[in-house]
């Protein structure tokens, strides 16, 4: 993997197309990525992190990472040179820490006053922000990348960990005790997992709540609809931008 390092040196404002990336690279200052609208996948060595748009993520300085678009999105980023969090963080944007991350980016020409005051306000509400677990973690061991790949290829899978056993070549505690290891989940969390960043991406699409409950596995609209709640803190069919 070969990561740029780029210069960052104040705020920005970039749309994206859907399904259009920005590659691996990092910064050596701290940043925050905020999603207006749209949906961004921010990839890391940890796994990959969904970015709804009442959420942003936090990337601390030389984290290398990539950013991938689902649906036409506004990305708005803002730097700092004090860190807020030690670790990738998606979090979740209230209004106050919203209506500041759009007026630092809107506004190029804010005094210096002006832009200290309003990063320190930023800066408070990202050290109080509700950290929330939207990491789908990356294995490495070649046998559960296969079985994730797989997965990932379908999410709709209904198949046992048995039986997707067999076709990577290992045994179900194996894979079981892999899964833990590796990403702190078990697999039938993992895979909820999966199933809802799958739904992001396909609510960014335009793609109607029942068909993307079936297309993502659920047994039943009503079971993806909680499910999505419980994660997002929205239901799907109240998602930003629909």
């Amino acid at each position: 993997m070969s990561v740029e390092r780029q210069v960052l040196t104040g705020p920005t404002i970039r749309p994206l197309g859907h399904r259009e990336r920005i590659e691996w690279h990092d910064h050596a200052v701290h940043q925050l990525v905020h999603p207006l609208r749209g949906v961004l996948q921010v990839h890391t060595g940890q796994g990959v992190w969904v970015v709804p748009p009442n959420r942003a993520v936090w990337l601390p300085a030389g984290v290398p990472h990539a950013h991938q678009a689902n649906g036409p999105t506004e990305m708005r980023s803002l730097i700092f040179e004090a860190a807020a969090l030690t670790e990738p963080t998606v979090l979740v944007v209230g209004p106050l820490l919203r209506e500041v991350i759009r007026t630092l980016s809107d506004e190029p020409d804010l005094s210096a006053d002006h832009r200290h005051h309003l990063e320190q306000v930023a800066l408070h509400q990202l050290r109080r922000a509700e950290a929330l677990p939207l990491l789908l973690p990356a294995p490495s061991d070649p046998r559960l990348v296969r079985l994730c790949e797989l997965l990932a290829a379908d999410p709709a899978d209904q198949r046992p960990l048995r039986e997707l056993g067999r076709q990577v070549g290992a045994a179900e505690r194996t894979l079981s005790r892999l899964f833990r290891a590796e990403t702190g989940f078990t697999f039938p969390q993992w895979r909820a997992q999966l199933r809802l960043h799958h739904a992001l991406h396909l609510l960014a699409a335009g793609r109607p709540v029942t068909r993307v409950a079936v297309d993502c596995g659920f047994r039943s609209p009503s079971a993806f609809v909680e499910a999505f709640r419980l994660l997002f803190g929205v239901t799907p069919g109240r998602f930003p931008d629909r």
